[in-house]
């Protein structure tokens, strides 16, 4: 029988970037994880994205706007580059009204409780005169991978409309290296070393967890066995073994009222929330049942379960 390799150690780790080493891997298998982790990671990630936006006053992509420096496919390029998290499955619409002569940047649009931008300083647009005026609709969506506005097309959209291809992947980078190492006498075995980056809107080792399970949810269903194997058992233990107690509530997937409220009472971190009961939980004012079973639902997702 194959043998299993050791559990991954983290070499390093921030809110954007990760590096993550696991040796004892049987010779070639250090190539065959890494590549499959590789392409979940790149792939397979929940993120959002800018898929859609309205100009008041602008008809098509070729458009040019007065008073404005860049035209509408220089906009089109910079709000590709909009960086957030969306805490509804729904899809948000965000507003953007300024004028006067001035930069705009992501800081300028509207707030929205259901949305959070990640890099407020991206540049939109400049204003060149004193007169202009920008008003744009942005619509923002969840979404895996790279999409094609073609493959996203359900039904014609208003005139005026234009339609983004969208990068959903929060996951901007993946290298791993491969090399060998002496196991039992062996100088064949592996070590992989994992290097992950995101846009900051999800934790890299997060990520990495949400990969994996990826990945053993594909297998166990390609499985003959009538019975499921112990793969999440074995998925679980691996995500005990790394060190997510200090990732932000923020990257948990929980609303953005239900993070405040667990914030104001003390609670910021995935390992906060592990000390907590749902008799403490429903004790937080403005928390029902159902706020409670959502906090509770995504605590499993990192092996808590609260009681």
């Amino acid at each position: 029988m194959i043998p299993t390799p050791k559990h991954p150690r983290i070499i390093s780790s921030d809110a954007n970037t990760a590096i993550l080493e696991i040796e004892g891997l049987f010779p070639g298998y250090g190539i065959t994880l890494g590549n499959a982790l590789r392409r979940a990671l790149l792939s397979s990630c929940e993120g959002a994205a800018v898929t859609s936006f309205r100009i008041e006053g602008v008809h098509h992509e070729f458009s040019t706007i007065p008073g404005v420096l860049e035209d509408a496919i220089e906009l089109s390029l910079n709000l590709k580059r909009l960086r957030l998290k969306i805490f509804s499955d729904e899809p948000q619409t965000l507003s953007l009204s300024v004028k006067g002569e001035r930069t705009v940047a992501a800081r300028d649009i509207e707030k929205n409780s259901q949305v959070e931008i990640a890099n407020p300083d991206l540049h939109i647009a400049t204003l060149t005169d004193k007169h202009a005026v920008i008003d744009m609709k942005l619509i923002v969506e969840k979404g895996m991978g790279y999409s094609q506005v073609e493959q996203r097309k359900k039904e014609k959209l208003p005139i005026g409309t234009i339609a983004l291809d969208a990068n959903f992947s929060p996951v901007t980078l993946v290298n791993f290296e491969v090399e060998n190492m002496m196991v039992e006498g062996r100088a064949d075995y592996n070590r992989l070393r994992l290097s992950i980056e995101t846009d900051g809107t999800l934790d890299p080792l997060v990520a990495y967890g949400n990969a994996l399970e990826i990945l053993v949810s594909q297998f166990q269903h390609v499985s003959l066995q009538d019975e499921p194997s112990d793969a999440e058992s074995s998925f679980s233990a691996l995500r005990e073994e790394l060190d997510t107690s200090e990732a932000a509530l923020d990257d948990t997937g929980l609303s953005a009222r239900i993070v405040a409220a667990l914030s104001k009472n003390g609670v910021k971190t995935v390992g906060d929330l592990a000390q907590m009961t749902k008799a403490q939980l429903s004790e937080i004012k403005g928390f029902g049942e159902k706020a409670v079973e959502d906090i509770a639902r995504a605590a499993k997702k990192y092996g808590i379960t609260i009681k």
